[in-house]
């Protein structure tokens, strides 16, 4: 069953509705903000292809769906919702208007060549008991009226994990500066490095932050004058998310991560914020307890990739298997920190994960 929507690709001169109507709905995310769309553009040059959905008398919105147009070397082109994030479905009023807004990018997809349309879904019902281990989930925290109230919610070998951080001469400050960013950055660059991943460039941060405007917030975790620990957050309405987190591991002994968290929980939760994303992990692993301790749960993740003929070329959201991946990142690791700078600046808008 088709809705009688008028579908159309959304521009600057929609964003006022796209973002009021995102933060009315209740499966939007921090990503869903058409900010999202215009640092993507800014930073990579790839091209927006938001759908937005209007009623056809009063042209009030009744859906979006967020979505880039990546043209990828070797790999050729495709349309991502949404790249560099963990989430990018479509919201809408109803399940009609939903599938329309896909039909309509598939179309898009099918007439610019594309070889694949890439969804990144999230489970709208509570998870059960039976996710995979490995499994790819998001960890959401429900928050309460102010930092005070979190901070008593938390078992007391949390708290002083906290504390701990604190006694060991650890400061923290949050902000939008330059030179907070460029503090974030450096933590950023080196952690990534040493997790054999390639970094995206610090114009990228920037245009984030120029997008979001006050809706983002930076905060660095210091060791005397030296940044050990670094996030970033981004909000829409009373969504926050936390697309990245790093420390420096030389540091870890000292807790910069407890400290780090608290930060942006704290902010979060004396400004109004409901829910926060911790962002996505594999379930029962590392960063998974690390997040469930500060009472996140899961709810798991399913990214879909369709193919020209609208079937599904399977997900990406299941344990990996490749055996070459571990082999690339112990290279990687090795590498000196600018060269994966300069290189993570050539490669890094190319990878949408």
């Amino acid at each position: 069953m088709q809705s009688d929507a008028q579908l159309s690709t959304a521009s600057l001169n929609d964003k006022a509705d796209w973002d009021a109507y995102s933060l009315t709905h209740e499966s939007t995310t921090a990503y869903h903000k058409y900010a999202w769309l215009e640092a993507v553009e800014h930073a990579y040059g790839h091209k927006p292809l938001g759908v937005i959905a209007r009623h056809p008398k009063t042209q009030k919105v009744v859906g979006l769906f967020p979505a880039v147009f990546m043209k990828t070397p070797f790999w050729g082109k495709q349309i991502c919702a949404l790249p560099y994030c963990d989430v990018g479905y479509g919201i809408a009023d109803n399940a009609e208007v939903l599938q329309d807004m896909q039909h309509f990018l598939h179309t898009k997809m099918a007439n610019a060549g594309c070889r694949k349309l890439e969804i990144r879904q999230a489970e709208s019902t509570p998870p059960g008991q039976d996710i995979q281990a490995g499994h790819k989930v998001r960890m959401l925290l429900s928050l309460p009226e102010s930092s005070d109230t979190l901070m008593a919610s938390f078992k007391s070998k949390l708290r002083s994990q906290i504390r701990k951080a604190e006694k060991n001469g650890l400061t923290v400050t949050l902000g939008k500066t330059p030179e907070l960013l460029k503090h974030f950055y450096r933590v950023y660059a080196v952690n990534m490095r040493d997790l054999g991943s390639p970094v995206h460039a610090l114009g990228w941060f920037e245009s984030v932050l120029a997008a979001y405007d006050e809706n983002c917030i930076v905060s660095v975790v210091y060791k005397g004058d030296m940044p050990v620990g670094a996030g970033l957050v981004i909000i829409n309405g009373n969504n926050a998310s936390i697309p990245w987190a790093s420390t420096l591991r030389e540091f870890n002994k000292l807790a910069p991560n407890m400290l780090l968290y608290w930060s942006l929980l704290a902010h979060c939760a004396d400004s109004g914020i409901d829910t926060f994303d911790f962002g996505r992990s594999s379930f029962e692993e590392g960063t998974y307890k690390f997040k469930k301790q500060w009472g996140a749960v899961p709810q798991p993740l399913n990214w879909q990739s369709l193919g020209a003929d609208n079937k599904k070329l399977g997900s990406d959201t299941s344990p990996s298997t490749s055996k070459f991946r571990p082999l690339m990142e112990s290279i990687w690791r090795k590498l000196p920190l600018e060269f994966t700078i300069k290189a993570g600046a050539y490669v890094r808008p190319y990878i949408s994960l």
